[in-house]
């Protein structure tokens, strides 16, 4: 049994009741990347059921820098289930096992950067049929919290209350026009409950990354104003976590100020411990989140990850509001 870290329970791993906020958001997300064929993605899934709908998003980068897409707004009226869009989300075994499984369309974009106009990018480009079926499993402990008793006094500047993460083999395959894929490699999922509005805090900067099955990092950087910062993450080396105390992140980005493209972390652990990290982003697509005339950009990076010897994968996300 993996272990549970934090005040989680099994339980959790399920959908919880639908809260009477009319934000109130239960998201899953997965990431996973091959190393052998670089190449890898995401699937989330986001019930927003007292608005009526999920947020369904699929994400495949592709060896040769091009990005399969996905994206949609698909009814539901209630939270009971992670099934909506073409997109379903099982707990085989809790906080152990987990599948993923899509069938649908995206759109292929030989230039993602042409998702910062979706409709043109959905209208002017080619689409194409897309199977996925992985299995993702625990390769380290379940990290977060349930949200305790905390009470949440205005719904509209909450981003999740109740979260949690853990990092995960993946296997399984892709199939893209009926030619499958095989996939085998790591990734990190989250989880997270609760009213949430993605215009609610002012950025981020979230890495997560594989270096191997028994090592892997979360580090997070979210400013919930732009003086105010909160530093944290973890270090995973097998079954022992190390909590991250602080953060330094330098981000290249391209001419728009925007778009991130390198980078060069640097984190301490609560031990003292000092670890440096550097990106590379190998694959990038730009997308957004709008309300009440606020625009939300989030830039999804597949990343070549360093430390000292080690090589891994991962994602680099960042988020800021765009003025």
């Amino acid at each position: 049994m993996v272990a549970l870290l934090g005040d989680l329970s099994l339980q959790d791993d399920y959908t919880h009741p639908l809260g009477p906020e009319s934000n109130f958001n239960e998201s899953m997300y997965f990431n996973f990347f091959d190393r052998t064929r670089r190449s890898g993605g995401f699937v989330r899934l986001g019930n927003r059921a007292n608005e009526g709908y999920a947020e369904m998003t699929l994400a495949l980068f592709q060896p040769d820098g091009s990005v399969l897409f996905q994206y949609g707004r698909p009814q539901i009226h209630a939270n009971d289930a992670m099934d909506a869009g073409g997109m379903r989300f099982d707990v085989l075994e809790p906080m152990q096992r987990l599948r993923t499984t899509y069938d649908g369309d995206a759109v292929h974009l030989a230039e993602p950067a042409q998702m910062a106009d979706p409709r043109e990018a959905f209208r002017n480009n080619p689409h194409r049929r897309v199977q996925l079926d992985l299995v993702h499993e625990a390769a380290g402990p379940a990290y977060g919290s349930s949200g305790g008793t905390r009470e949440v006094t205005d719904p509209g500047k909450e981003f999740a209350k109740a979260h949690y993460e853990q990092h995960m083999r993946v296997r399984g395959s892709v199939s893209l026009d009926g030619e499958r894929v095989a996939i085998e490699g790591l990734g990190l999922r989250d989880h997270s409950w609760g009213p949430r509005y993605w215009q609610a805090i002012h950025s981020y900067r979230w890495l997560t990354i594989n270096f191997a099955p028994d090592f892997g990092m979360m580090v997070s950087k979210i400013w919930q104003t732009p003086e105010r910062a909160r530093e944290g993450g973890v270090v995973v080396r097998g079954e022992k976590m190390e909590l991250i105390s602080g953060v330094e992140i330098d981000t290249r980005f391209d001419d728009n100020g925007l778009y991130h493209r390198e980078l060069d972390a640097h984190v301490t652990l609560a031990s003292g411990e000092r670890l440096d990290v550097s990106g590379r982003v190998l694959g990038f697509i730009p997308l957004r989140n709008r309300r009440e005339g606020m625009t939300t950009h989030v830039g999804e990076g597949m990343t070549e990850f360093r430390c000292g010897d080690a090589v891994g994968y991962g994602l680099s996300e960042y988020l800021d509001q765009v003025v």
